[in-house]
């Protein structure tokens, strides 16, 4: 048998050219799958970007949600994006800030700003609410440190809001997340919970100094009392985290 099988073909070629085909495939699978979420573009104030990318969006993927939450499919089930919100920019172009024209921490814009989550809680592995108070279940207690039920709650001008009466715990975690407390007839009427994280546990009091007193009454509420959404989460640690910067008008003047 004489000369070869391919004669004059070059297997070392198409090795090249079927990798290249390959990996430019690959790239554009992986940008088009990278588009699932976020797409398509928008600029600043919501509007539909004049860049939408190279490539078109991937064709819907649709996920099944454990523990009977049904399905979602992405990229068109995303949650819509909160629009006509108390902004203006302050400059012509894009990149330039969006200042609050309104009150921002009721508005829930720049620093207290909150995502259309999901209006339901966070569930562990088996499908329990992750979060609850633990006045529901007594297989938990305060083994070290200060218990801060009982003590009052002092805001960042010094007034007192309220009493801790309970404290909200990450049950798989095995944490506390939030400090529920009884305001006050004089700053509202209810309870309201404080993410622990930005709350001082002192000896005694507890102190929350994003907040001055009269914010207290507008602290987004929790609508039961042995669970809360992730929706509610991202209201409540929005409005405490925007006190930071709009609490007082002084806090957004430059520290130098």
């Amino acid at each position: 048998m004489t000369g070869t099988f391919f004669g004059e073909f070059d297997l070392a070629s198409l090795s090249l050219w079927l990798f290249y085909i390959f990996f430019v495939a690959l790239i554009i699978y992986i940008q088009r799958e990278n588009m699932r979420e976020g797409y398509p573009l928008e600029d600043d104030e919501g509007n539909k970007s004049a860049n939408t990318g190279m490539w078109p969006l991937p064709e819907d993927k649709t996920f099944n949600l454990p523990h009977g939450r049904g399905s979602v499919s992405f990229p068109s089930g995303q949650a819509p994006e909160r629009a006509d919100l108390p902004l203006k920019r302050s400059g012509p172009g894009n990149g330039y800030p969006l200042e609050p024209t309104g009150d921002p921490m009721i508005d829930g814009v720049g620093p207290a700003s909150w995502a259309p989550r999901r209006d339901a809680p966070e569930l562990d592995g088996h499908g329990h609410p992750k979060i609850i108070p633990m006045a529901a279940n007594e297989s938990f207690s305060v083994a070290s440190g200060r218990d801060p039920r009982g003590l009052p709650v002092m805001s960042g001008d010094g007034e007192v809001v309220g009493r801790v009466t309970d404290m909200w715990i990450d049950e798989p975690e095995q944490l506390v997340r939030y400090l529920e407390y009884t305001l006050d007839p004089k700053w509202g009427t209810g309870t309201r919970l404080v993410p622990l994280t930005l709350a001082r546990i002192k000896s005694d009091r507890v102190n929350v100094r994003t907040l001055y007193g009269k914010h207290f009454g507008s602290v987004p509420k929790h609508a039961s009392a042995t669970q809360v959404t992730v929706l509610e989460e991202d209201k409540i640690c929005g409005y405490y985290g925007g006190g930071v910067l709009y609490a007082d008008s002084a806090r957004q003047e430059p520290k130098l």
